[in-house]
């Protein structure tokens, strides 16, 4: 039953659902529990800094039943996207529901879209990384399985990293930097994987070029069936969505800094260059993507087997509270900056 656990990150497009479903006041449901009674339990239920025994990650590394607790969030993201803009272009309904709708529906496509996705696009298998980009679509976030696979883990915890947070940056400066910086930088990873195979721009290998494609219809098709709320309901929930990813990126390396080696390159990744939390809550929830040490440490290792190092940093609160604190950056800097390594805040 332990291994059930993972179905509680289900629980937030359950509640997305009843919003959606009830409407009134209830379409703030989603928000409400995801950023305040999540973050409550996470102060009720204790620390697990426990790992599995090698056997035992042997065992639930082969097991099919993490898998598909990943793919099932396909049908479930698509499911809720296409019943909100239903639900907002048919039925009678205030401002209020319509933004609070909004607002559910860019947490789903954040939590269990973009997130999901994210732990998809490090499979090796052609299946798994497709279901992880087509996760990706409704978000308006495709070129995050480019940039964050080809660009962010070989450079995580340096000044070229655009998902890498400064020492003293703002959650509201970053979003702007790593938003604009990811996707320059994915165009120019896309444009060297084409030279390095002798493929010219147009070529059907472009996945970034695909990319835009796919998303730009995806926006004219929810248009035309839809309307002008249509299309705004999906233009502004992917928005809500890439700003919870990006609040994310803040805090997992904000101020994390790799040191230089005497040879003039950055030190490879350890597991000291990405924020740790062990809050059970937060880790049920986003697939365990709070032990983010170990995943950029052996990003092969699947989120049910991650495992917590003594010498990573640890944060004082779960992802989903510390979220809630970087949105006030003075509260944010007093908190953290005191937990940042000396030696990294003089990293330039």
């Amino acid at each position: 039953m332990k291994d059930l656990k993972y179905l509680a990150a289900f629980s937030i497009p359950l509640v997305a659902c009843i919003g959606l479903y009830f409407k009134g006041n209830l379409v703030f449901l989603t928000p409400l529990y995801g950023f305040v009674i999540i973050p409550i339990l996470e102060l009720l239920f204790p620390i697990d800094t426990k790992n599995l025994s090698t056997e035992n990650r042997d065992h639930k590394s082969k097991q099919k039943t993490f898998d598909w607790l990943l793919y099932l969030n396909l049908p479930m993201v698509y499911g809720l996207v296409f019943f909100g803009i239903y639900e907002a272009t048919t039925t009678t309904i205030e401002t209020y529901e319509l933004i609070g709708m909004i607002i559910s529906i860019g947490i789903v496509l954040g939590v269990n879209g973009i997130n999901v996705a994210h732990e998809l696009g490090h499979r090796q298998t052609t299946n798994e990384r497709f279901i992880g980009k087509a996760l990706l679509l409704p978000a308006q976030y495709m070129h995050f399985y480019i940039e964050h696979n080809f660009g962010h883990h070989l450079h995580a915890a340096t000044p070229e990293d655009p998902a890498t947070a400064r020492y003293n940056q703002s959650v509201y400066s970053f979003w702007f930097t790593s938003i604009f910086r990811q996707y320059f930088k994915a165009w120019q990873i896309q444009q060297k994987l084409l030279k390095n195979n002798k493929k010219s721009f147009f070529s059907v290998k472009n996945d970034m070029f695909w990319f835009v494609l796919l998303q730009i219809g995806y926006l004219l098709m929810v248009s035309f069936f839809f309307g002008i709320i249509g299309f705004l309901f999906a233009f502004c929930s992917a928005i809500v969505g890439i700003l919870l990813l990006e609040s994310v990126n803040y805090i997992e390396h904000y101020g994390l800094m790799r040191l230089k080696t005497a040879s003039g390159r950055y030190e490879r990744v350890k597991e000291i260059h990405s924020w740790n939390s062990n809050h059970v809550i937060g880790r049920i929830v986003l697939y365990e993507l709070t032990r983010h040490s170990d995943h950029h440490y052996k990003t092969s290792k699947k989120y049910q087997v991650l495992d917590c190092h003594d010498e990573s940093p640890q944060m004082p609160f779960g992802y989903p509270t510390s979220m809630v604190l970087a949105m006030v950056p003075p509260l944010w800097f007093r908190i953290m900056n005191k937990r940042v390594p000396k030696e990294m805040i003089l990293v330039k």
